[in-house]
């Protein structure tokens, strides 16, 4: 890529592009030539202490139509490129300060501190994690402009594991590593202006009929397979394996069953939707498990779970990708216990996950684009529309969709026979945390 001399007058960066994204550029900002956005996408991300993650292999193109994919590569270019963080002001106001600081080089080591958020939980004592790559905005895809931001400020006390960290000592006799006694925070949306009074709207008529359409696809009856067992009975991590396997299997199949019903579903081609299921089944279940489903899961599994002791070697050989899972599993479940998701705002979560144009192999990208797009705005309207009175419940439940989709890949990664263990921890967790409550 061309890189200018810093010392080239700011008029002259009108002929040039941005070194982010190839946009045209506006001048000198914090370092080097680049445009409005990255200009300011760069001050939030550092303002706010924002950090993001990447759902491919961090390395995304960056050109001006793409830049918004992912949160993640484009402050890791930025970074990169030697934009200085110095040269923002400290009270986040317009303005930089020392302006004849130029580009920094950084070490790989800084970035890394930078990115995953080791070097902001250092100044704050705690964590701040509440980005993504914008796959739950319209079209997957960030709207800067039009979409409120992540809150940058979290509550220095620390959220609890709900019984994990004592059952973790109960059965390993050791202390919890300092960096699980922090759960990740799925932040609310904060205002750039103040909230507006709630004033009385109605539902558009084709939002509600849409909404009761993607309803009516749902399965939303109890699961079918067997979830009850006798007291006293000892289940073996193979028996507790199969059973697991049985509940994927149904869930797997209502997806199936799901899909046919779909409202649009004439306006793809076989092969787009075998691609989107192929690539989002994880997903699918979770979000529906964490749900719909959750009395059951949370229930009738927890109580079987519970009957199941782990052996001294399945607990030591626990991975650290399954303890990460696990702490985002029992965050999630408080999140939606909180949210009390509805069943018609469940439907358009689901399609708006399901919708995604990122997908390899797609026949039909730009038009699964519009469709997510339609499903984001028909599920705004209809939370704005029943939820007066709270107005970040739309954020809230859309800054839901990545994390699902960041654990869904994470479990892929955990191997199958410690999956009896994470299940059993996060259940017994949120089991007994929703009884004390």
């Amino acid at each position: 890529m061309e890189t200018w001399e810093v010392s080239v007058p700011d008029d002259r960066a009108e002929q040039r592009t941005c070194l982010i994204c190839g946009d045209r550029a506006t001048g000198l900002h914090y370092g080097i030539i680049s445009c409005e956005g990255c200009k300011g996408f760069f001050k939030r991300s550092i303002c706010n202490k924002r950090v993001y993650r990447c759902s491919r292999d961090k390395n995304c193109v960056m050109s001006r139509k793409q830049r918004n994919r992912c949160q993640y590569c484009r402050l890791l270019k930025c970074l990169q490129m030697g934009m200085n963080r110095k040269a923002i002001r400290e009270d986040g106001m317009p303005g930089g300060r020392n302006k004849s600081i130029g580009p920094v080089q950084i070490s790989e080591e800084e970035i890394e501190r930078i990115m995953s958020g080791q070097e902001f939980e250092e100044e704050a004592n705690h964590w701040s994690n509440h980005g993504d790559s914008d796959h739950s905005s319209p079209g997957n895809r960030a709207s800067e402009s039009n979409q409120p931001s992540p809150g940058s400020t979290m509550s220095s006390r620390s959220v609890e594991l709900n019984g994990f960290m004592a059952f973790r000592e109960q059965y390993m006799g050791m202390s919890v590593p300092p960096h699980y006694q922090y759960i990740p925070h799925l932040f609310s949306y904060s205002a750039h202006s103040p909230l507006l009074p709630p004033q009385a709207r109605s539902l558009d008529p084709q939002s509600y009929s849409l909404i009761h359409q993607l309803v009516s696809a749902e399965d939303l009856e109890p699961l079918g397979t067997p979830m009850l067992i006798e007291d006293g009975y000892a289940v073996t991590q193979a028996e507790l394996f199969a059973l697991l396997c049985r509940l994927a299997d149904e869930l797997l199949f209502r997806q199936i069953a799901w899909i046919k019903k779909l409202p649009f579903f004439c306006e793809l081609s076989i092969k787009d939707y075998t691609c989107l299921l192929s690539s989002t089944w994880q997903e699918l279940i979770l979000l529906s498990s964490l749900t719909v489903y959750s009395k059951q899961i949370f229930g009738e599994l927890a109580d079987v779970t519970a009957k199941y002791s782990p052996s001294d070697e399945e607990l030591h050989r626990f991975s650290d990708e399954g303890m990460e899972v696990i702490e985002r599993l029992i965050y999630l479940y408080h999140k939606f216990h909180q949210l009390k998701v509805s069943n018609e705002e469940y439907a358009c979560m689901k399609a708006i996950n399901f919708l995604n144009q990122d997908v390899r192999g797609l026949t039909s990208a730009s038009q699964l684009e519009q469709l997510n797009k339609r499903y984001w705005y028909i599920c705004q309207d209809f939370t704005e529309y029943k939820y007066t009175h709270q107005p970040n419940r739309f954020p809230d439940l859309m800054m839901c969709l990545p994390e699902i989709r960041y654990i869904a890949g994470k479990m892929v990664n955990v191997p199958l026979e410690q999956l009896p263990l994470l299940f059993k921890v996060v259940l017994h967790s949120c089991k007994t945390s929703v009884s004390k409550e």
